[in-house]
């Protein structure tokens, strides 16, 4: 294979054209003149296109690549696991690397969170919280729960089950009906918080988490099965919970009998600080739902951790099936890869480096509050969102037209051709989104912040 060109001689701009359909992205520029960046390796927290430019990776693939790109070791543990077992199913048969990356799970986990069902991916994970409560509460003589509960602008993820719980209109309309019995209350976007709790936040975190009480007593306790929530949601731009927000959301589900799932996807392994977020914000989900940085991107893979409690009516308390899995759910070089990855973690003490970093990342992200496009930056830990307003003094954002014009034609654009990789994003209000590889220090929060700068206060005289 040559450089810019397939095996059989065609350029790879005229290849995507012809084949390649890319995940949520709008192909029709393609057609006029336009190119599909190519990206062919990634060395540490930086990444390379094909035609030699290097860009720092603002997005850790996507929200993924936590011990950054090109480890060694990673690819010798799963290199190693083809040659000696390239596949086995999770189907009434076991392999030691499922066996060993359950344990370890379990053993990050809180709680009594002890049970590991592992899947390909994100999305996986959420489907099969969905089941398996709905499932669990028909075990227990409660069959009538079965509604889900999350928050507004949140994502949880494309299969049809999880698309339901995602609250995103512009997602779910191509592809209605969905499953029924998803809700919707308030998120925890403080920055657009109800005026009378606008300067407290503890305030407006009860106040939140207090519209999900009320969501259950209008739909009726009994059939209400789950509350999904991110612990710092991604959708809409990085919003982290209040200061008792989870506390208070713990009593509810436990008043009520409805499980809290804590949709990690992101915001586990280390992308706030912890193994898994709900540590860091003091609260113990029923399950927990996560991927991406379970193997830093080097294979797809998931899980679901359920609480010895759930597992029960499967296992020494009863003689039940669940019914449901993936071929490709705890595979063994995924495990392989995902277990190498967690000793880079340890040895490196990644954990540690975010959270002695995190004020720091905030501290010169900040900064930026002082251009006159930016509203609001918000975050934890490795993982923040730069809102992008039209008025700072009353908040205004873009109508549709400008968003389209400045956030998604010229600031992606720009922010990639002045050499960092991130995302701009109008799911919600307009926010450009950061979350590095765990590997980043001060050098690189300086990088981040001098490129955007440079490029909102272009994107200013754009009005």
């Amino acid at each position: 294979m040559t450089d810019n060109v397939t095996r059989a001689g065609t350029p790879y701009q005229d290849a995507i054209r012809n084949n390649v359909w890319m995940h949520m992205s709008p192909h029709q520029a393609l057609f006029n003149g336009g190119e599909a960046p190519v990206i062919v390796r990634g060395e540490g927290h930086h990444i390379f296109d094909d035609k030699g430019k290097k860009y720092l990776d603002g997005l850790a693939g996507l929200f993924t690549v936590q011990v950054g790109h090109g480890r060694e070791t990673i690819a010798k543990a799963m290199y190693d696991q083809t040659m000696k077992l390239p596949f086995m199913p999770l189907w009434s048969y076991v392999h030691p690397q499922a066996i060993e990356v359950s344990e370890r799970l379990a053993s990050y986990a809180p709680g009594d969170l002890n049970r590991v069902f592992l899947t390909s991916g994100g999305g996986d994970s959420v489907e099969s919280a969905m089941k398996l409560a709905k499932n669990y509460f028909k075990l227990v003589g409660k069959p009538g729960k079965h509604k889900i509960i999350s928050r507004a602008t949140a994502y949880h993820g494309t299969p049809h089950g999880a698309l339901s719980v995602t609250s995103l209109p512009g997602l779910r309309e191509q592809f209605a009906p969905l499953v029924p019995g998803a809700h919707k209350v308030p998120n925890t976007n403080f920055y657009r918080a109800p005026e009378h709790l606008a300067h407290d936040e503890k305030a407006f975190g009860r106040w939140a988490a207090d519209r999900i009480g009320e969501a259950i007593e209008f739909e009726g306790a009994d059939s209400v099965a789950a509350v999904f929530l991110e612990p710092v949601q991604n959708s809409g731009g990085c919003f982290p919970p209040p200061p008792g927000y989870f506390e208070r959301v713990r009593e509810i589900c436990d008043e009520y009998d409805v499980l809290l799932v804590s949709d990690e996807t992101i915001c586990a392994y280390g992308r706030i600080g912890d193994m898994f977020a709900c540590n860091d914000f003091g609260y113990v989900p029923d399950i927990i739902t996560s991927a991406k940085g379970i193997t830093s991107g080097y294979a797809p893979l998931g899980a679901m951790i359920a609480s010895d409690r759930l597992f029960e009516p499967f296992g020494p308390g009863g003689d039940e099936t669940f019914y449901h899995g993936y071929t490709f759910g705890g595979h063994p070089v995924a495990c392989a890869a995902a277990m190498a990855n967690f000793d880079v973690f340890e040895e490196e003490k990644l954990n540690d480096h975010v959270h002695e970093n995190a004020a720091a990342f905030k501290f010169t992200l900040e900064k930026l509050k002082d251009l006159p496009i930016v509203g609001d930056v918000r975050g934890e830990g490795f993982f923040y969102g730069i809102e992008l307003v039209k008025d700072k003094d009353t908040k205004e954002s873009f109508t549709e037209e400008e968003s389209e014009r400045i956030l998604k034609n010229f600031v992606s654009a720009k922010m990639y051709e002045s050499g960092l990789y991130c995302r701009a994003d109008d799911r919600g209000d307009p926010v450009i989104q950061l979350s590095p590889p765990l590997t980043v220090g001060q050098n690189e929060f300086d990088e981040m912040e001098q490129i955007i700068r440079g490029v909102l206060q272009e994107a200013w005289t754009m009005f």
